[in-house]
């Protein structure tokens, strides 16, 4: 019974991590994220489903990028995302993406690794990110890839 305790203490406080029951800290340098969220560099493949999905990403819905001109409804509210790459090293892109008002203060982007400070979250979303940080480790791996 001992060893039950604690288990379950720790399952408890794991569970409420992955819930969003935390605040996300981001560790910003000079506007930027250096290190990965995850540890390892994500997967550009993964990150354009995530870009490409209207219940994830949906970045299409204010971007253009040329490269994915099969693709329908590219946004003009936003900039182009041709040449991102060219424009924003990996630690900037990271952060732009995680929570882009740190460096566009006037942005309507929304933060997809943001959990606390937000406005008009629906109830059963309060606490919890738009993206994991293994899906803005993909889509910045993605951007990486719009040179």
């Amino acid at each position: 019974m001992r060893r039950l305790i604690p288990a379950a203490l720790f399952c408890a406080l794991l569970s409420a991590t992955a819930r969003g029951d935390e605040s996300i800290r981001l560790d910003v340098v000079d506007d930027a994220i250096p290190k990965s969220l995850t540890g390892a560099p994500g997967n550009a493949d993964a990150g354009k489903k995530v870009f490409l999905t209207r219940t994830l990403g949906n970045c299409l819905a204010c971007h253009q990028v040329s490269q994915l001109k099969s693709e329908e409804f590219h946004g003009e509210f936003g900039p182009s995302l041709d040449g991102v790459a060219g424009r924003y090293n990996t630690a900037q892109l990271r952060l732009i993406v995680a929570d882009p008002k740190r460096i566009f203060v006037d942005t309507v982007m929304p933060a997809f690794y943001k959990n606390d400070g937000l406005n008009r979250v629906r109830p059963e979303f309060v606490g919890k990110p738009v993206l994991t940080a293994a899906q803005v480790e993909d889509v910045v791996a993605f951007l990486e890839t719009l040179k």
